[in-house]
């Protein structure tokens, strides 16, 4: 991509686990993502942790909304019925980024396998600023940070802010 394509643009980032068991001390992947962000430069303005329940998921994700460029929600993206995230999430977005679930679980697929296809991760746009949901795993948050969400995520928000004050 030229850079000229790219507005000028600071990115903040939110990190949401949703788990009914962990917490600040025991969320290693919450504290992946915030060290990957981070690290790319990216000031991380909201971290919290949820049970599994619809809800108050939804009610994070709006708060980090008004907080963040970026949010990432981790957990709760499988098929047990706990696994809600989706429920929550799906909702508040004006526009899906389909890719990004298909890219992640053909990557996911590199390392583990055919067990990729129980990830539901997705994408979207709300109001301008962008929403992932991936697995709660630190490995698939690694590898969708890494791989994805870093990489691209400066272009999506060009995208995605365009016409928004």
């Amino acid at each position: 991509m030229e850079s000229n394509h790219l507005k000028p643009l600071a990115v903040t980032g939110a990190v949401i686990t949703v788990s009914s068991s962990r917490k600040p001390e025991s969320d290693t992947s919450g504290k992946t993502l915030i060290d990957l962000l981070t690290a790319a430069g990216i000031e991380v303005t909201h971290y919290a942790i949820v049970p599994d329940d619809i809800e108050r998921i939804r009610a994070e994700v709006r708060t980090a909304l008004t907080r963040a460029t970026c949010v990432i929600v981790t957990g709760g993206t499988g098929l047990t019925p706990d696994d809600v995230t989706i429920e929550a999430v799906a909702p508040l977005l004006e526009k899906t980024i389909d890719g990004f679930g298909e890219l992640f679980r053909l990557k996911s697929y590199d390392e583990i396998g055919t067990a990729a296809i129980l990830s539901r991760a997705i994408a979207g746009v709300a109001g301008g600023r962008v929403v992932f949901c991936t697995p709660g795993s630190t490995k698939a948050v690694t590898l969708a940070a890494k791989k994805i969400i870093i990489p691209e995520i400066r272009h999506i928000l060009t995208h995605a802010s365009a016409g928004q004050r």
